[in-house]
C-alpha cells in the first residue's frame, strides 16, 4: 500500500461527441461502492462545522467546490446560494437559521470510514502524465496520475484533506480504511446508456445519474458561480466556476447549450490560446478526468466557448481560464445530467 501523505485550455470545435456506435446499454455495477466500516475513536472526533456545512450543501447541489473544512470565497457563496433557494437571509454565513435549515434537510455525519474497493483501488493511474497539454497527446489516457488523486475526485475533496482526515501515517490501497468527507455511492441501478464509459466516469465521481431538469443556466461573473433554475425559476444548483481573464474575458449575452460530449476527446490547437507558442503543432488529445477540459464539455453557441471540467479542482474560482466556463470534474459532471441541447445558458456581469 502507498502512503497517504505521498498524498486550461478550451476550444469548444475540439470536443468530440460520441457517435451512437459508442453507446450500448448499461448493466448495473456495485464494483465500485466504497462499503462503510462501523466508526472508531478517530472517525468519532468533533466533526469541522465547516466540513460538514461543505457536505451537506454538496448533497443539496450548492457545492463549495473541493469540501476541505476551509471557510473560502467558495463556501460563502455556497451559503448564499443555498439561502436564496431557500429564501433565507442572504449573509454568507453558517448563521444559525442556515444551520437549522441544513439539519433538517440533510443531517447527516460530516465524514464517512470506509474501505477501499479493490476494484477502484487498481485503476489505471497514469503516474507520468505531465501537466503541459502538448505532451499529453502522447497518451491514450489522461486519468489520474494516483489512487489519493482519484480518492480525493471521488469524495469531492484534496489529497491534502485526507491526510488532515487520517493523518500523514495513513496507508492507501484495495482494502484500507480511511476517512473520508460524506459523499455517498450512487445508486448504480440508475445508469442508463453508456457513452464512452460515462457509467463508470459517474461512479467514480459519486455523481447520481438522475438530476433535476435544468430549463436555463446563468454564470454570475460577479459572484463566481454557475447557477441552474428549473422552469419555474427556482434555483436547483450552484456551482464556483472559474470564468475568464483579462486576455480571454467572459463573453457577456445570452447563448445557449448545443450539446454535451461526454469523456470527450480534444483537438489541441494552439493557435487559440495567446500563452502559447503558435510553432507548437495541434495534437488530438484523448479522454480523461486530468484533460484539459476534464470529464465533460458542454457546447455553447458562442464558438470556441463551453462549459467543462477540469483535472485541478483546488484552482476554480482562484485560477484563470482561456474565457470558458470552468468547473470540478464532479459539478460539470452533474450539470451535464442536468442540461441538454437547446437550454439558454446567460452570462451577466
Amino acid at each position: 500500500m502507498l502512503a497517504l501523505a505521498a498524498l486550461a485550455a478550451c476550444d469548444g470545435s475540439g470536443a468530440q461527441r460520441a457517435p451512437e456506435a459508442d453507446k450500448r446499454e448499461a448493466a448495473p455495477s456495485t464494483s465500485l461502492r466504497f462499503e462503510d466500516v462501523p466508526a472508531d475513536a478517530q472517525a468519532d472526533q468533533a466533526p469541522d462545522p465547516i466540513l460538514a456545512a461543505q457536505v451537506r450543501l454538496d448533497r443539496l447541489g450548492f457545492s463549495s467546490g473541493v469540501i476541505d473544512g476551509h471557510e473560502s470565497t467558495n463556501f460563502r457563496a455556497a451559503l448564499r446560494g443555498y439561502q436564496m433557494a431557500r429564501a433565507l437571509p442572504q449573509t454568507g454565513r453558517l448563521d444559525p437559521a442556515t444551520e437549522q435549515a441544513l439539519d433538517g434537510e440533510n443531517a447527516v455525519p460530516a465524514v464517512r470510514r470506509v474501505r477501499i474497493p479493490a476494484s477502484f483501488a487498481r485503476g489505471p493511474f497514469v503516474p507520468d502524465l505531465p501537466n503541459e497539454t502538448a505532451k499529453q497527446a502522447d497518451f491514450p489516457h489522461l486519468g489520474y496520475r494516483s489512487l489519493t488523486e482519484a480518492l480525493a475526485e471521488r469524495f469531492h475533496t484534496t489529497p491534502q484533506t485526507l491526510v488532515a482526515l487520517n493523518g500523514p501515517g495513513a496507508k492507501v490501497g484495495a482494502g484500507a480504511v480511511i476517512v473520508v468527507p460524506n459523499v455517498p455511492d450512487i445508486d448504480a441501478a440508475g445508469l442508463g446508456q453508456d457513452e464512452r464509459g460515462w457509467n463508470r466516469t459517474l461512479e467514480t465521481l459519486a455523481v447520481a445519474p438522475v438530476q433535476p431538469a435544468a430549463a436555463r443556466v446563468v454564470v454570475d461573473k460577479s459572484e463566481g458561480v454557475l447557477r441552474a433554475f428549473d422552469a419555474q425559476d427556482r434555483l436547483l444548483a450552484q456551482f464556483p466556476a472559474t470564468m475568464g481573464s483579462s486576455h480571454d474575458p467572459l463573453p457577456i449575452g445570452s447563448w445557449k447549450i448545443l450539446g454535451i460530449s461526454r469523456n470527450p476527446d480534444f483537438h489541441y490547437n494552439p493557435k487559440l490560446f495567446w500563452d502559447v507558442s503558435d510553432s507548437k503543432q495541434p495534437a488530438l488529445l484523448k479522454p480523461g478526468p486530468n484533460g484539459p477540459v476534464g470529464v465533460v464539455w458542454i457546447d455553447l453557441s458562442k464558438p470556441h466557448y463551453g462549459i467543462h471540467g477540469t483535472g485541478s479542482p483546488e484552482g476554480i474560482g482562484h485560477a484563470e481560464s482561456h474565457g470558458c466556463i470552468r468547473l470540478t470534474n464532479w459539478d460539470a459532471a452533474r450539470l451535464a445530467q442536468m442540461v441538454k441541447a437547446g437550454v439558454p445558458a446567460i452570462f451577466q456581469p
